[in-house]
């Protein structure tokens, strides 16, 4: 029925003998164990029953359970199924494909299919670059997982991941009408998944890694990128610090704080913090301190992973020594992709003037925003519930749109940071404060912004194989098409 992870909605079908219940003594029966009606639809009803489904606010599992217990206790009243609405959203999946034109005859079967296809085969053979525009290589993008990292439920493994990966393809279309579907892969072995990806590499524009554990993240990005030549990127790393760099970008101009002056902090350097913390570094932040379990990570020290051996040759600039608490110290800016509480208010009242929190772990924050916003100048989290969400939505949709259009080869620093600037500048600066550094993943400004931009970044950094027209959005087809 759920994970007891957060609220949610259920659909309780139940049956009244309307000679013996009321509706309205249900209602105060689920009231008293603290419960929400917030619907009631009858689906038939005659002189002696009536049955009706009644969505019902309940917080945890537990709370259900007692709820469920009186309700069958009831005189008159029979619990036909109880239905959790998010479940019912997965019933056969989110996502379906559809052909784009009808095969009304057999003139139509013969071009789609057999004979005249074969025209088409001919022709990607002949001139293989043809194939991003005779198929659906143009416009669709894999999003890869082994299920090493689920959200924050841990190692679940391939088939619990696909409900996540459906949501990133459903994303994927309605904010950057790009075709995303699902691989899921029964490996977890960085081997196996760079060969697997690099086989179904034909049949797609782009890879989007996601939920891949650190550190096998790193080094499967790190060879897809190298061998493949259509953009490879991991989300939880990329898409992260793309949009953790516009929140900060915008909070910095609240706060009036340069970011080649600020003292950065960042509690967690796995795949999310090695990311936010490199581009930090390319947005300018030159003093950077990287906290993990074992306390702050020392100046130069020599790691089997090469991304926090990468990571320890810059950051700590004064060779900071402790933990967590040492780290905070006269920060300015405090960013946590960790675990829940791990901020206190404490700890945080001990940063500089105007700090900035940026607490993102998932679901719970490394401190909920009401125990620090009267202390602080901005405080961000990932939660849909708190202002400032720090969404990856914001990101990937209008970077892999970009990609797509101009057909880079990859995606690099530059469109990174170009996503990033964009993200930013969707919101002017007269409308900032300190509740509204980002915008809204619904703000249809978003992607059109980012697209612009990291397209004009790619063609510039040499790395888009189609050129954008001047003072327009159409792109100018290769030579050779």
């Amino acid at each position: 029925m759920g994970t007891g992870l957060g609220g949610k909605n259920v659909i309780v079908r139940m049956e009244l003998a309307l000679d013996l219940i009321s509706f309205g003594r249900i209602a105060v029966l689920i009231s008293e164990e603290s419960g929400d009606v917030i619907a009631m639809d009858v689906i038939s009803t005659s002189k002696q029953k009536s049955t009706r489904d009644v969505t019902i606010a309940v917080s945890t599992d537990e709370q259900l359970q007692r709820i469920l217990e009186r309700l069958r206790g009831c005189q008159g009243l029979t619990v036909i199924n109880v239905s959790d609405r998010t479940f019912l959203m997965h019933l056969g999946g989110k996502i379906e494909v559809r052909p784009k034109l009808p095969i009304s005859n057999r003139d139509d079967l013969s071009r789609v299919y057999t004979p005249d296809v074969a025209r088409i085969c001919q022709a990607i053979y002949e001139s293989p670059q043809k194939a991003f525009n005779l198929t659906i290589k143009k416009n669709t993008v894999a999003v890869v997982s082994d299920g090493s990292a689920v959200l924050g439920l841990g190692n679940l493994g391939a088939l619990p991941a696909m409900p996540v990966m459906e949501g990133k393809a459903m994303l994927f279309k309605q904010f950057g009408d790009v075709d995303a579907f699902p691989i899921c892969l029964n490996t977890q072995d960085p081997e196996e998944i760079i060969r697997t990806v690099i086989l179904i590499a034909p049949a797609f524009g782009g890879i989007n890694l996601e939920d891949i554990a650190s550190p096998h993240c790193f080094e499967i990005e790190r060879r897809l990128q190298e061998q493949l030549d259509i953009p490879v990127f991991h989300d939880d790393q990329h898409g992260t610090a793309v949009v953790l760099l516009a929140g900060l970008m915008n909070a910095l101009k609240i706060t009036g704080k340069k970011m080649n002056e600020i003292r950065v902090v960042i509690n967690g350097v796995g795949a999310a913090g090695t990311a936010c913390a490199e581009m930090l570094r390319h947005a300018g932040v030159t003093d950077l301190i990287g906290v993990d379990r074992k306390g702050i990570v020392q100046k130069n020290s020599s790691f089997k992973n090469a991304m926090w051996s990468k990571l320890s040759s810059w950051t700590n600039p004064r060779n900071i020594e402790g933990g967590l608490s040492e780290a905070v110290r006269g920060a300015d800016v405090l960013i946590g992709v960790s675990s829940a509480n791990v901020f206190t208010r404490e700890m945080i009242m001990t940063m500089n003037q105007d700090a900035i929190v940026f607490a993102m772990a998932n679901p719970l924050p490394e401190i909920l925003p009401d125990q620090i916003e009267d202390i602080v100048a901005v405080v961000a989290t990932g939660r849909s519930d708190y202002p400032n969400q720090i969404n990856n939505v914001l990101c990937f949709p209008g970077i892999f749109r970009a990609a797509l259009d101009c057909r880079a080869s990859t995606i690099n620093e530059a469109m990174k940071m170009a996503a990033a600037e964009a993200i930013a500048s969707v919101i002017p600066e007269r409308e900032l404060n300190s509740s509204y550094i980002i915008p809204s993943v619904f703000n249809p400004k978003v992607v059109p912004a980012i697209r612009d931009r990291v397209v004009r970044a790619a063609i510039q950094s040499g790395i888009a194989r189609k050129k954008k027209m001047p003072d327009s959005n159409e792109l100018e087809q290769e030579s050779h098409e």
